[in-house]
């Protein structure tokens, strides 16, 4: 582990590979980290949560590529709540009780608009997106958004600077994972791209 540059909340709430951004405030303590974007959060390694003993933990992650959305609370190390959501996986995880922001979304007050031009007939799999539920937890749970329109009470995440650091794994193992996955995208077909046209997309070919 070595110092590196630092960033802001705003801006690295998602750091690159091996960079973990930290701050240690009054009465909180904050870890930005992509090897915490665990599938299921209540299989988030114990070691992490023995760090926190006796205290509140509170796990955020989303991924706008794949709409995937997770977060979960642990009071005392024990998990009270836990929600991981996707449109192409569905719930992946729903335990505990709701807490209230949540119910709105789940009543399906918040649906997805379908896209201007989008062709696609099927309805969006999910009574409303995860990532707008998303932005609403991280508002309830940590006190700011990332996207979207501040309100007065929000907290400038621009404001919260982090701390940088570069951890790697000694054993090489998670370089070798990301190597093979890229090696694996590169043998995939090429992607297709896509332009909104006379109120519709239409594919880009190449000729």
């Amino acid at each position: 582990m070595r110092a590196t540059a630092g960033s802001t909340l705003s801006d690295g709430s998602y750091p690159p590979d091996d960079v973990t951004y930290a701050a240690s405030l009054p009465g909180v303590d904050i870890l930005c980290d992509q090897r915490f974007m665990v599938d299921r959060p209540s299989e988030l390694p114990a070691h992490l949560l023995g760090l926190a003993a006796g205290r509140r933990v509170v796990l955020h992650a989303m991924h706008s590529v794949v709409d995937w959305l997770a977060f979960a609370v642990w009071e005392d190390g024990e998990l009270v709540r836990s929600l991981s959501v996707s449109p192409g996986g569905g719930v992946g995880e729903d335990i505990g009780t709701p807490y209230a922001f949540e119910l709105p979304y789940r009543a399906g007050e918040h649906p997805v608009r379908p896209v201007p031009g989008w062709t696609d007939d099927e309805p969006y799999p999910l009574p409303y997106h995860p990532l707008t539920l998303g932005e609403e937890a991280l508002r309830h749970l940590f006190g700011f958004v990332l996207e979207g329109r501040r309100k007065p009470d929000d907290l400038d995440a621009d404001r919260i600077a982090l701390l940088g650091f570069r951890v790697v794994d000694p054993t090489g193992r998670a370089a070798a994972e990301r190597a093979a996955m890229l090696e694996l995208v590169r043998t995939m077909w090429p992607p297709r791209r896509f332009r909104y046209e006379n109120g519709r997309m239409v594919e880009v070919v190449d000729r």
